[in-house]
């Protein structure tokens, strides 16, 4: 398993269409893909679970991955989000 610290760039977090693109671009990999905000977690291949973790700008969360494509799914996502999730 690997993780790693990310800050939320976004002006207005993770709302539903960058909620969207973090999903996809979680989709694209065979790993077990979650973050962990405060005490909650979750899966980064679910738009909802997303959306209900209320993630603001400026908020730092840590991905997790676990499996085959681990390294490639973590680096993937964390530039994704230091890109600012194509806004």
């Amino acid at each position: 398993m690997v993780s790693q610290k990310v800050v939320i760039k976004n002006p207005t977090g993770l709302h539903l269409r960058a909620a969207g693109r973090l999903c996809k671009e979680a989709m694209q990999f065979k790993s077990l893909i979650t973050f962990s905000h405060r005490q909650s977690t979750a899966n980064a291949k679910s738009v909802l679970s997303v959306l209900g973790a209320g993630i603001k700008c400026g908020d730092e969360i840590v991905f997790s991955c676990e499996g085959e494509d681990e390294e490639a799914a973590l680096e993937a996502l964390v530039a994704a989000v230091e890109n600012g999730l194509g806004e």
